[in-house]
């Protein structure tokens, strides 16, 4: 994703656990701190949040900041449970595969409501599913519903759907539905915690435009306003049955144009999370905030990427990116300009996510000046003898960019140079609409916790994730294979060789994997819990009351 997005465990026996931060408890405590005093549950806690790419409908968030609200507004069927990597029931009450996982039938608990009081019923997500699939609709992630059965005939490569419906998807009864796929997926209810498959309500049809501005969910918290580039209002719904209620009164989603000023805004308490702590306070940022700092490692990987529809990148030989990776010297970088609060990548897949595997790419991420300049000269140059990276200035990429630019430059020859962009949003506008001039930041937070997803929802070439016009047609048949693997160990194994594959072919070149360098104001009551998509369990955050 696009930034993170709705995962947050690893599941059972695939757990890889990564450092989760103890909750704080209601009970008054006798020194100054965290928990002292007593938590109000009608406490509004005011979060950093960029402005969201798109409206605010379910398939069309394939990024952090629209994923972060859309997550509290609505709730899908499954999700992950924190520190223990068990599938969790939300919305379902069962999850359940045929013999070959090709066949999977959702029951759903009886008696949810949306906001506006309709019933959350097998037609909400059923219907949900065909109108998002549906290319008319123009949804960004549409393409996570290919594996149903009938996919074609609403999102058809060329021309206009021949179907409004996907015959996969089938309702049985008023709680019951059923997804017949085009083959075995043995991971596809882990997939199902994902934003793009919560359901909608009825008033949604009518005019999917307007709730996109005001969207009407089934989640702990029921959305009151959208104040475009300045705050997403959203407020607890008490009529909420899923096992995850709010601990608080609402969240306000205020949008920062810096990390400095979002780091000034917490340091007195104006804020009450930040995204990430500017690159300029990483050094001190323990020190200001004491016990209220984060450093806690999460399941994301932050890469650079050639747009490969450029005249620059088209038809590239793999060498030259080869050699652009070997130039760039992690260790220093993560060492020095980030503080320590990186640690530099050795695979496409994160972290804490089921098929891992530590030193997958070799030398390639490995700093070797001598063998960079011989890849590139051996791959026939860069064109042009300058690259430049695309990034958003409203976060802290800017002095890594730089520091990237500098080994490059310094180790090659080759010029580079930092192409800003003044927010999020712009640099996913350039990356869609095919835009980028060389090369851009990429970072991908696990959507659902296998290595599939670091791999096929971003490599693939009809994938939605993929906006660098990658494409390998022996990839796609290689994660086409493994998606029909019998069980899910031999799916991870046959995409863990997919990678060889990619390290050979150089789709991106990954840097290192993110930590969450974040920190929380005295307004917040006890210690903020983190997901594994590094954002707070927003529904467990206790704003402490006034006096």
């Amino acid at each position: 994703m696009r930034g993170a997005k709705s995962a947050k465990w690893v599941a059972g026996a695939i757990v890889v656990a990564l450092a989760a931060t103890a909750c704080g408890g209601n009970e008054k405590k006798s020194g100054g701190g965290m928990s002292e005093g007593k938590a109000d549950p009608n406490g509004i806690l005011v979060a950093q949040l960029s402005e969201p790419q798109n409206p605010l409908q379910p398939a069309n968030a394939k990024e952090s900041q629209g994923s972060r609200v859309l997550r509290t507004v609505f709730s899908g069927l499954v999700d992950y449970e924190p520190g223990t990597g068990k599938l969790e029931m939300v919305n379902a009450e069962s999850v359940t595969p045929n013999e070959d996982s090709s066949v999977w039938t959702v029951k759903l608990k009886p008696g949810w409501k949306f906001h506006d009081g309709t019933p959350v019923n097998a037609q909400s997500y059923v219907k949900s599913w065909n109108w998002s699939a549906n290319v008319k609709n123009n949804q960004t992630n549409s393409s996570w519903f290919q594996d149903i059965k009938g996919y074609a005939d609403v999102h058809p490569e060329k021309g206009d759907p021949t179907k409004t419906e996907m015959e996969g998807l089938k309702v049985v009864d008023e709680n019951t539905f059923t997804i017949n796929l085009t083959g075995p997926v043995s991971y596809f209810a882990y997939k199902l915690g994902y934003d793009v498959w919560a359901p909608l309500p009825e008033s949604f049809f009518k005019d999917p435009k307007a709730a996109g501005q005001k969207p009407i969910g089934n989640g702990p918290y029921k959305f009151e306003s959208w104040e475009h580039n300045k705050v997403i209002k959203v407020r607890k719904f008490d009529g909420y049955q899923g096992p995850n209620k709010a601990k608080n009164g609402g969240i306000d989603f205020k949008n920062y144009t810096t990390a400095e000023s979002a780091y000034s805004a917490l340091r007195s308490d104006q804020l009450d999370w930040i995204e990430q702590v500017p690159v300029t306070a990483l050094k001190n940022y323990k020190q200001d905030l004491g016990d209220r700092a984060i450093d806690q490692e999460y399941s994301a990987v932050q890469s650079i990427v050639p747009a490969f529809y450029t005249d620059q990148f088209k038809g590239i030989n793999p060498k030259v990116i080869q050699g652009l990776s070997m130039a760039i010297d992690r260790e220093t970088i993560t060492k020095t300009v980030l503080n320590g609060t990186r640690e530099p990548a050795d695979s496409y897949v994160a972290r804490g996510v089921l098929g891992y595997k530590a030193g997958a790419l070799g030398d390639i991420t490995k700093f070797d000046a001598a063998k960079a300049k011989a890849l590139i000269t051996e791959g026939g140059g860069v064109p042009g003898n300058k690259i430049s990276i695309q990034f958003n200035a409203d976060q802290p990429h800017k002095a890594w960019v730089d520091a990237v630019c500098n080994s490059i430059r310094q180790a090659t020859g080759v010029e580079c140079v930092g192409d800003s962009k003044p927010d999020f949003a712009t640099d996913l506008n350039a990356r869609d609409g095919k835009k980028v001039k060389s090369m851009y930041r990429g970072g991908w937070v696990l959507d659902y916790p296998v290595n599939s997803n670091f791999m096929r929802d971003l490599y693939g070439t009809t994938a939605a994730g993929n906006t660098s016009g990658y494409s390998n047609k022996e990839f796609d048949e290689l994660a086409a294979k493994a998606d029909k693997a019998k069980t899910l160990d031999e799916t991870v194994k046959m995409y863990q060789d997919a990678e060889q594959l990619l390290a050979k072919n150089m789709p991106a070149i990954p840097l290192w994997f993110y930590k969450n360098n974040s920190g929380q104001s005295k307004n917040v009551f006890g210690k903020i819990v983190y997901g594994q998509d590094g954002d707070p369990i927003f529904t467990d955050v206790q704003v402490k009351a006034k006096k």
